[in-house]
């Protein structure tokens, strides 16, 4: 099934028009990778990258979510084996009541298994558990001349793929280890942080006790509360930490939903004062010290998933979402940063600041050790590509890199700083595909 229509990251700003073809089996993913015509072709699943990276003007978009089969569950060991297409909502679904959860999962529980890997997302237990693709033991990924590769880990096919954003070929069907758990619930613990030196001092010191690690942060807080934030860590809940009502079915997975947000948001409605006021409400409500406060998953790892199309609160403009990572060492840039957009005034109330583990082996891979900083702004923000092109310097000088699946604007001069084996990336792509059968508006843009 085909058809011509618009297609956006989730970020709304650069729409472009293709050849929307959904596969509903591995043959017909191949007909429609052998058939793309020259303008090439990309896979998508569920449309949550924030900028252009699942967009191929004038050429193919394969969705991937038609499929969406899931293979087997060995229950012992912890191993599912599943489509592409297939999301980390419906593995929770299925997962949940054997007593086992996903690996890794960002803020949203609306992304493809391939998405994830070509992604290789992250979550708040990187520190830990490193990103996606490092739990993953196979794939099987389609090429531009039709052949389907089983491919592990430690191949050069397989760390181009993890974090690759689909460049490499379509993946088929994915191998993954899960995480066992006992409940559904999570112990939660919640503080305050004064400003980013606090912040950055209470992670330092004991992010280690928690699998969860995430601080919200306003950055539109100046002088001495530059950076405040509100720190919430946590791991699955214990039988035993369970209120008696909730032990009856202590594996049970009921995400709430809100009504969904107006398609036209007034522009203006998250202006400076409307977001420096909920900042305000948002850190004076967090509590100084809370310890073993039982949430529900959703709760903890996916607070916007309950607002479908929560992306329209922006507006017709869309937003730009930046987020960074600077190694440990960089502390002086991540705080010249921060007073940067602090005293810039981004109107942006979803601001995330984490730590990040050892770095993961795929090549385009966006985690290394350190901190990454992540912010929502909206794009009609005056000024606001000259202002974040200064950001990409700074961060590229000190070793670091912006995140490939949520940029829309990086210029391409800055992408080698940033990614030191995009040679060795581009190498692979050549004598893979040296027609460029898979391409993207991202691909184009930076020259991937």
């Amino acid at each position: 099934m085909s058809s011509m229509g618009s297609v956006t990251g989730w970020g709304r700003t650069a729409p472009s028009t293709s050849l929307l073809v959904r596969p509903r089996t591995h043959e017909e993913a191949a007909a429609a990778v052998l058939g793309c015509g020259t303008r090439g072709s990309i896979p998508r699943g569920l449309g949550r990258a924030y900028g252009d990276a699942a967009q191929n003007a004038g050429g193919a978009v394969l969705d991937m979510t038609g499929l969406d089969r899931i293979h087997s569950v060995d229950a012992d060991a912890g191993v599912v084996v599943c489509d592409a297409g297939v999301s980390l909502h419906r593995l929770m679904q299925v997962l949940l009541p054997l007593g086992w959860f996903v690996p890794v999962t960002p803020g949203t529980r609306y992304v493809t298994v391939g998405g994830a890997i070509g992604a290789d997302i992250h979550g708040k237990n990187h520190h830990g558990s490193g990103s996606f693709a490092r739990h993953v033991r196979s794939l099987e990924l389609l090429t531009a001349d039709g052949t389907v590769h089983t491919t592990v880990p430690g191949t050069a096919l397989f760390d181009a793929t993890a974090g690759g954003m689909g460049l490499t070929g379509v993946i088929l069907t994915a191998t993954v280890q899960l995480l066992p758990v006992r409940t559904s619930l999570m112990s939660v613990d919640t503080e305050r942080a004064t400003d980013l030196d606090d912040l950055m001092a209470r992670l330092t010191a004991t992010d280690h006790r928690y699998r969860y690690s995430v601080a919200w942060i306003d950055l539109l807080a100046r002088g001495a509360a530059t950076g405040r934030s509100v720190l919430t860590r946590g791991d699955h809940a214990p039988l035993d930490a369970l209120p008696a009502r909730l032990r009856r079915a202590p594996l049970a997975f009921r995400p709430a939903t809100l009504p969904a947000p107006p398609s036209f948001i007034p522009e203006g409605l998250l202006g400076r004062t409307s977001v420096s006021l909920f900042n305000e409400l948002w850190y004076r409500k967090a509590p100084r010290l809370r310890t073993g406060q039982i949430q529900r998953l959703a709760t903890f790892f996916h607070p916007l998933d309950g607002v479908p199309h929560w992306n329209r609160i922006y507006g017709r403009g869309g937003f730009v979402q930046y987020q960074f990572v600077v190694g440990y060492g960089q502390e002086e840039t991540l705080r010249r940063i921060v007073g940067r957009i602090a005293r810039r005034g981004c109107p942006s109330f979803l601001a995330v600041l984490k730590r990040f583990g050892d770095a993961d082996p795929g090549w385009l891979s966006f985690p290394v050790p350190g901190w990454t900083l992540a912010l929502d702004i909206p794009a009609n923000l005056g000024g606001l590509g000259a202002f974040l092109d200064t950001l990409d310097e700074e961060v590229a000088a000190a070793g670091g890199r912006v995140y490939l699946a949520k940029d829309s604007r990086l210029r391409p001069d800055l992408l080698a700083a940033m990614y030191p084996r995009l040679a060795d990336f581009r190498a692979l792509r050549a004598e893979l595909d040296p027609g460029a059968v898979f391409t993207s508006d991202l691909s184009r843009r930076l020259g991937l």
